[in-house]
């Protein structure tokens, strides 16, 4: 979201300001042209290299995804509730084992357009949907944020909950194609009185009681009758420009703030938030700073056991304000650590708008890393995970800080091209339509980023070899991670704001392995969110983690896709939420193999041969 109300100086949290500040102006006035040599230098060097296997084409049209997600203005944004814009799921709710789809949407200022919802899309097997919102019973408009997805009563279908700024919904899948709206009987609704602005929201079972729990995140006190308006608030500006104000200048979400349900395990939820100390008091120096409890513009939530003890803890990007960690106290409790942890600001101390967040394992060393995107002249964040929780941030040397240019939303870490090193990917799009007009550096619409992984812990931007799907620009928000078509490889869903999403068909021309897992939890929850996956190959070990939210408020395919490379054959741990391990050895590549906790493989299922899109042999 936008950086600030008036575009002052981030606070600093380090004892030395000034020379922080020196080394900000370096690097804001310097750094880029140094890093651009270097830049130019590195792809002379690397002239010989392949060419990226992976390239992508928006094939949305084609797939019937023809309706665009309404949010706000077009031309302008009056209020930041029009800019945030909202998510997207990959999810298999007719468990046929193709990925179907869920799109938010929002509203406008002056009414919802006719015809305007959420929609679902079912899979018709042949690269098309239908959409069967109607007939689903989630045919639903407003100002929807985030989704996350979780079978919340262990019968083995998928549910979804949805945050808005207004009343979240909890829709209980019924098994037969329908959902039923089932907020009030699970006790998840709102109070009365001034709308609550909910942002990111995870399912995770934070006790290891078989039955998923619910962390939502707040935003900000917001209010229509009261906000000011860009022509209204001389503070409303950003580079000079009368824009949308927020989110500096309004206050945190409070009392409302983020939040945690405990699952009943009787299909209601109770809300222990302070016994569980999740407003308590943060971490270091910054409690001091904020008033000595965990007030912060919350948004993208992920739920992952970051320090390997077995239990969950929460991650929440946050705007303008500390990020978040929460760390399960495994009695019940949490306490907020983002700070002594590293997470919590950029390497040199400041605040940053943390909008979207990826986890996983790029530098391939078994441990869940965190990467977090920023607002526009700020780089996306990459953290290093010692495997203790004790993060490192690594953004620089990795060769990821020199993308500044867009405001950046949701991410993954993927393996695109399936050569066993994970890349990352990111969406963009502006918050300000109108600045473009003064300010062409700073566009509405902007294309996708795409960072390849080099296996050696640097990353080269390799978006114009990545295909039309990444270069076309356009004003993204949310985005999910799965294969739709079941082909072997990842596609990407991406909510555009006041346009039809794009679906990126990976049309792969490398021949490397893969593999698959679906994990099926009998101790655990049955989703099995939470888990933490190994897999060995070729002397290498990739660690990645079943989370119902992550990227921009979205919802990836529950089945965790692993790349091989050259690999035929690979070993898997799975560390479940309940505390069992479970190693399968030997097992063959370019396969899907369903695991059943404390059962080992129950299913297991090849793809057909991927279409022929030409040939790039590693």
């Amino acid at each position: 979201m936008p950086a600030s109300i008036s575009n002052p100086t981030p606070r600093q949290h380090t004892r030395r300001g000034f020379v922080s500040t020196c080394v900000r102006l370096w690097a804001t006035l310097l750094l880029p042209r140094r890093l651009a040599a270097a830049e130019s230098k590195k792809q002379g060097d690397s002239a010989a290299r392949a060419t990226f296997g992976a390239q992508f084409v928006d094939v949305a049209a084609a797939a019937g995804l023809t309706l665009p997600t309404i949010y706000g203005g077009t031309e302008s944004k009056q209020y930041i509730l029009e800019a945030d814009g909202c998510g997207c799921a990959f999810l298999d709710y007719d468990n046929d084992g193709w990925m179907d789809i869920f799109l938010l949407t929002g509203t406008r200022l002056e009414g919802n357009p006719a015809g305007n919802s959420n929609r679902l899309y079912r899979n018709n097997r042949d690269g098309t949907f239908t959409d069967v919102t109607l007939e689903a019973g989630l045919q639903l408009a407003g100002w929807a944020n985030s989704v996350c997805v979780g079978d919340y009563d262990n019968d083995g279908f998928e549910d979804i909950f949805c945050t808005y700024f207004g009343q979240n919904r909890l829709y209980h899948n019924n098994g037969d194609g329908t959902f039923t709206d089932v907020t009030q009987i699970a006790g998840l609704s709102a109070p009365l009185g001034k709308p609550v602005w909910s942002a990111g929201c995870s399912f995770l079972d934070y006790d290891r009681d078989g039955h998923l729990d619910l962390f939502v995140s707040q935003y900000i006190d917001f209010d229509l009758a009261t906000a000011p308006r860009p022509e209204t608030d001389a503070n409303c500006r950003w580079k000079g420009i009368p824009v949308n104000c927020g989110p500096r200048g309004l206050s945190p979400a409070f009392p409302a703030q983020h939040v945690l349900y405990r699952n009943n395990g009787d299909g209601t939820f109770r809300d222990v938030t302070r016994e569980a100390n999740i407003g308590g008091q943060v971490s270091g120096q910054v409690s001091g700073k904020m008033g000595g409890n965990a007030r912060a513009y919350g948004m993208t939530v992920v739920a992952a056991d970051f320090d390997e003890d077995g239990w969950q803890d929460i991650y929440v990007a946050c705007d303008s304000t500390p990020s978040m960690l929460f760390m399960n106290k495994r009695d019940g409790t949490f306490r907020e650590e983002g700070l002594d942890r590293g997470v919590a600001l950029s390497d040199d101390g400041a605040e940053q708008s943390g909008m979207g967040v990826a986890v996983g394992d790029p530098r391939l060393t078994g441990h869940l890393d965190i990467f977090k995107t920023n607002f526009a002249d700020d780089s996306s964040v990459f953290y290093h995970n010692d495997g203790h929780a004790q993060f490192t941030d690594i953004t620089r040397p990795s060769r990821i800080g020199a993308e500044t240019r867009f405001i950046s939303w949701g991410a993954g870490i993927a393996d695109l091209d399936n050569d066993g090193n994970p890349d990352i990917i990111v969406v963009t799009g502006s918050v300000y339509p109108e600045v473009e007009a003064k300010l062409p550096a700073y566009p509405n619409k902007s294309p996708r980023i795409v960072f390849r992984n080099l296996g050696d812990g640097h990353f080269e931007q390799v978006s114009g070899q990545a295909g039309a799907g990444i270069t076309t620009p356009h004003s993204s928000r949310g985005c999910a991670f799965g294969d739709f078509d079941n082909d072997g490889d990842v596609d990407v869903l991406i909510v555009n704001l006041n346009e039809p999403p794009s679906l990126l068909r990976n049309d792969l021309k490398t021949a490397c392995h893969w593999i698959k897992v679906k994990l099926i939890g009998t101790r655990s929850n049955r989703s099995g969110i939470g888990a933490r996956v190994l897999v060995h190959y070729n002397g290498k070990v990739q660690a990645q983690t079943l989370a119902s939210q992550s990227s921009f408020f979205s919802a990836n395919d529950p089945r965790l896709h692993f790349g091989l490379g050259a690999a035929a054959a690979a070993d898997v741990e799975i560390f479940w939420p309940s505390g069992d391990v479970e190693k399968l050895r030997g097992i063959p590549a370019d396969q899907l193999i369903a695991v059943r906790e404390g059962c080992g493989i129950v299913s297991r299922q090849t793809f057909p041969a991927r279409q022929a899109h030409g040939s790039l042999n590693p």
